[in-house]
């Protein structure tokens, strides 16, 4: 095993174990993919100020997201098919996220279920619901997340309609694979991924099978979410679904300060500024750029969080810097699970804490509740608003 240092590290084994259809998955965005390029590259734009000859002792990067308590402001995003990365991967993801002390959030297109994460885990974790016209799915799943504890809910607001990955469609993505000449001969390479698949039962979504009416294969999962993705929904719809649920609201895919206005009308807790890792509208701001207009239009009125883009601890403390609460990340954990499984994203927790602690205290401060933008060297572009008619 070679020596890992960073999460680009972990992607490298990564990309190695996994078969190519699942690497591809995480790895991608929609059409060019020019937002999912500048997700990341956009925080390479801010740069920090270093300071010197200043006490650096006694730091913590404790805050809290949602009024939970975190180890560091960083949660676990929902990431579909989790599960095919590595072998009963959301229950490792979450076992990992709950020993480190960051929330972890299941995706309602799991492999892995409501119930079986609780099953193997000791703490509350989130849930992600996707915004569905299934109104009988809907409301059994808000109930089996609060019969699971679940401590809040996490609302995609972004894919009504899914945007084309020209990679997933050239890969033929499903869960479990289907046996084709091509996936069979990449597969037949992973072995190490091959065994753990063959060591467990879960290898299809087991939120929706058997839970959705006439889902009862994997067959019928694609034509049921194109069925039931609700092409028609809106802000009245949002309130139904918070009156579904009595805990902790976070709203998923806000990009737009007017959108982030109408999350805060409707009752959320929180938003999360995210663009889908670049994987629904192309062409898109990046989240870090779309932040600061968010900020100005409610960031002293709602809880404002971060997703799409994170790869390291100072991005992570570069987010916070301009305003927000808390950051997600998901293809930084699935490197590490799909490289060690429940070790490896320990591993990107593990190395994430050590470049936000260390560039905290490079910048001058000890607690990053009290970091803001006086770190930052920002471009004069860099926060722009949408130009309207």
């Amino acid at each position: 095993m070679p020596v890992i240092t960073c999460i680009d590290d972990l992607k490298k084994i990564y990309e190695r174990r996994v078969p190519r259809m699942f690497y591809d998955y995480a790895e991608s965005g929609s059409w060019s993919e020019q937002t999912f390029r500048e997700n990341t590259s956009d925080f390479e734009r801010l740069h920090l100020r270093q300071r010197v000859a200043v006490d650096m002792t006694n730091r913590t990067t404790a805050t809290q997201m949602a009024g939970q308590d975190v180890a560091m402001p960083v949660a676990l995003a929902p990431v579909g098919l989790t599960g095919m990365q590595s072998a009963d991967g959301e229950i490792k993801a979450a076992r990992a996220a709950e020993k480190f002390g960051v929330p972890f959030t299941l995706s309602t297109l799991s492999i892995c279920s409501i119930e079986d994460v609780a099953e193997n885990t000791t703490k509350p974790f989130w849930m992600q619901v996707y915004t569905l016209k299934d109104d009988d799915f809907m409301t059994r799943l808000f109930a089996r997340a609060k019969e699971a504890k679940c401590s809040a809910a996490v609302i995609t607001l972004d894919l009504q309609i899914l945007g084309q990955r020209h990679k997933d469609l050239k890969n033929g993505l499903s869960a479990p694979p289907k046996p084709t000449l091509k996936s069979i001969s990449n597969m037949a390479t992973k072995v190490h991924w091959g065994l753990g698949m063959l060591g467990t039962k879960r290898r299809t979504f087991r939120n929706v099978v058997g839970h959705a009416k006439g889902v009862s294969d994997p067959s019928s999962i694609n034509s049921w979410f194109s069925e039931a993705a609700d092409h028609a929904l809106d802000w009245d719809r949002i309130r139904q679904f918070r009156k579904m649920w009595d805990g902790p609201l976070i709203l998923k895919g806000i990009i737009d300060a007017e959108d982030a206005k109408q999350a805060l009308n409707v009752g959320a807790d929180a938003i999360i500024v995210s663009n889908h890792g670049g994987r629904q509208l192309d062409g898109a701001l990046s989240a870090i750029r779309a932040l600061p207009a968010i900020m100005d239009a409610v960031g002293d009125k709602i809880e404002v969080h971060l997703d799409s883009g994170i790869r390291s601890g100072q991005d992570v403390l570069k987010a916070i810097a301009m305003g927000a609460k808390g950051t997600y990340i998901g293809r930084a954990y699935i490197y590490g699970l799909g490289a060690m499984g429940e070790a490896g994203v320990t591993k990107s927790l593990e190395i994430l804490h050590k470049e936000l602690d260390t560039s905290m205290a490079l910048c001058g401060h000890r607690n990053i509740a009290e970091v803001d933008k006086s770190i930052l060297m920002i471009p004069k572009d860099f926060s722009d608003a949408w130009i309207t008619q």
